[in-house]
């Protein structure tokens, strides 16, 4: 049994926030259980964040700081595990914050569970508005054969992607004995998917899961996040390939009860089709592929959803000259509005004269309940277009998106 004094090693990569920096750190030393090891690292900011750092451990005993040169947040984690020594990790991104008893929350549950590892859910705050969001499997206690049935769905959840555990490594508590070996091997290439590149294969060495519905920790989604650079795919898709090779490693090692890469198959997908707005790439036929049913070429259509697939598929089409996109809207449209996005309330909709509504999501379960409420204004079924991805074709797509 594991004494109340168990000492929690809490890493913070920080690179060019110190805009935020000092509220997260701030929430960490304010936590309700006082034994944690606080260890910043600067990632080689080249902002006021490495001053900060300092001052704070001038203040507190329990902040480490590490600076190093800048190597991505792969490294800068390697570097903050390399220097902690607590028996439990957690991480925090150094520009959100946690509720003061968020910490004494999971290690109590930890140890009630006798867990290896606790995952959480969060909340987003956006501007003035914070919501709360959970994993699908529910709260509880997992181990043997319930485990093993969490793992088949831990990645992959619904018909498509939806994770059943959510990606974050920053939600959750870690034993050292089940993080160290896996984060010390992953990929300082990867720069998109890091935290499931953590997340999945310390799921895969646990004995014991114990899955909460807290939601103290505080995902800030900042401004300058919610604006999406349009660069081309080109560059994701290198990004996105160190992920697939490292991923695609990792499930070689199990055999194929838990159905892993069929479910990283899903996972990668799912980033490709967002971040290139549901094209392939132009040297892939891209009039020859649609994440929808390509009916709506040439009509006028509604695209719901500003996040990143919504963002890009808009750029996409004002690129293609496909459709003629005569409305976009979200239910946090006020927030976009604030970063110069000409998004609309949902209920407008019900004013617009289209063909097509495209419902930018590759979740299927998000995207049924958005069906439903578009039923609920009246709109026929035959004009509202969600993505299709038949699963025989996965595997053949990621080798487009990826060029393999």
């Amino acid at each position: 049994m594991h004494k109340e004094e168990s000492l929690i090693s809490v890493i913070v990569p920080i690179y060019k926030i110190d805009r935020y920096i000092g509220r997260c750190i701030e929430s960490l030393i304010d936590q309700t259980y006082e034994n944690l090891e606080i260890i910043l690292v600067d990632d080689g900011s080249s902002d006021r964040c490495p001053e900060i750092c300092d001052l704070y451990a001038k203040k507190d005993s329990r902040i480490k700081v590490v600076h190093k040169e800048n190597g991505g947040l792969v490294s800068a984690r390697k570097a903050g595990l390399e220097a902690s020594t607590g028996e439990y990790i957690g991480y925090v991104d150094g520009d959100d914050w946690v509720g003061p008893g968020f910490y004494e929350m999971l290690y109590t549950e930890m140890i009630a569970s006798e867990a290896d590892l606790t995952a959480a859910g969060h909340s987003r705050d956006l501007f003035e508005k914070s919501e709360h969001f959970y994993n699908c499997i529910p709260a509880g206690v997992y181990e043997g054969s319930r485990l093993d049935d969490v793992r088949k769905t831990m990645i992959s959840y619904s018909d498509f992607y939806r994770p059943g555990i959510m990606t974050y490594v920053w939600n959750k508590l870690f034993k050292r004995n089940i993080l160290c070996d896996v984060q010390m091997k992953v990929d300082d290439r990867i720069s998109i998917g890091e935290d499931a590149a953590v997340t999945y294969p310390a799921l895969m060495k646990c004995e014991r899961l114990c899955i909460t519905d807290n939601v103290a920790y505080h995902y800030r989604q900042r401004e300058d996040s919610m604006l999406k650079q349009n660069a081309g795919f080109e560059t994701e898709a290198r990004k996105l390939k160190h992920l697939y090779a490292f991923m695609s490693s990792f499930a070689a090692q199990y055999d194929k009860v838990y159905r892993l890469q069929e479910q990283i198959n899903d996972y990668v997908l799912g980033i490709c089709i967002m971040r290139s707005g549901g094209g392939l790439p132009v040297d892939r036929c891209i009039d020859a592929f649609s994440t929808y049913d390509n009916t709506y070429y040439g009509k006028n259509v509604v695209v719901y959803s500003a996040g990143t697939f919504g963002q890009q598929l808009v750029n996409r089409f004002k690129e293609s000259k496909h459709c003629n996109v005569i409305g976009w809207i979200d239910d946090d449209y006020r927030e976009y509005r604030r970063c110069c996005m000409d998004v609309d309330s949902v209920e407008s909709i019900t004013q617009r004269s289209f063909d097509y509504v495209l419902i930018a999501t590759v979740d299927n379960i998000v995207g049924e309940k958005i069906a439903k409420r578009l039923l609920d204004y009246g709109i026929s079924r035959k004009r509202i277009l969600t993505v299709e991805c038949p699963e025989n074709e996965r595997e053949e797509l990621i080798k487009q998106y990826l060029k393999d």
